[in-house]
């Protein structure tokens, strides 16, 4: 796996499920790196049923589905791994039951202690943001691109800056030292989809 490009986050408040599917497929096609299903409503049979076909539709396209936070449902629908928040205990407790081979992603905010404490406790990759006004989490604490310039110096597992991020100030943020650039209103608050994706894409070619 190459953590390099562009991480897609689902938002249910952008698309209704029945237009999800859809529009991920589209944004597959078009070339993201990474998936990120993130639903914190509806049943859990719904988001097992959303996760199974999110699943299919990232396999046939070789890109990771990574399910946010709840580590029984990546483990039921086979996800590559999981999002988790700044607990060790969660993210040791997540690699026991998910084996050696999943990606676990952990959100530090805008603190680089957080960062180095994930890395040590054995996660995959470290998510800083937001770094600009966020549609999805406008309350969240802000970082400065300069912290993406100090963790690269510091830290050797990839970095995922979030926040904001748009195919006009994307190339700030990856040349400040972001591996990947996770992305929710961007590509699924779109209109074209795979337009905009095809724009973010480019900050990488």
């Amino acid at each position: 796996m190459q953590f390099a490009g562009i991480y897609a986050i689902t938002d249910e408040n952008l698309l209704a499920p029945d237009q999800l599917l859809a529009a991920v497929e589209i944004a597959l096609n078009a070339g993201i790196c990474m998936l990120q299903y993130r639903s914190k409503t509806g049943s859990d049979a719904d988001r097992l049923e959303m996760a199974r076909a999110l699943q299919k539709l990232c396999t046939a396209f070789a890109v990771p589905l990574i399910i946010n936070d709840a580590v029984n449902l990546c483990e039921a629908v086979g996800a590559a791994g999981v999002h988790l928040g700044r607990q060790d205990s969660e993210l040791r407790q997540a690699r026991r039951q998910l084996g050696p081979a999943a990606i676990i992603g952990v959100t530090c905010h805008a603190s680089l202690p957080l960062a180095l404490a994930a890395e040590q406790a054995g996660a995959d990759y470290v998510a800083f943001g937001r770094f600009f006004p966020s549609h999805t989490k406008p309350q969240a604490p802000a970082a400065a691109l300069s912290l993406l310039t100090q963790a690269r110096r510091e830290l050797t597992v990839p970095i995922v800056a979030i926040g904001g991020i748009n195919a006009e100030n994307g190339a700030a943020v990856r040349q400040a030292g972001a591996d990947m650039l996770a992305i929710v209103h961007a590509i699924f608050g779109s209109s074209d989809v795979g337009a905009s994706v095809h724009k973010l894409v480019q900050l990488y070619q």
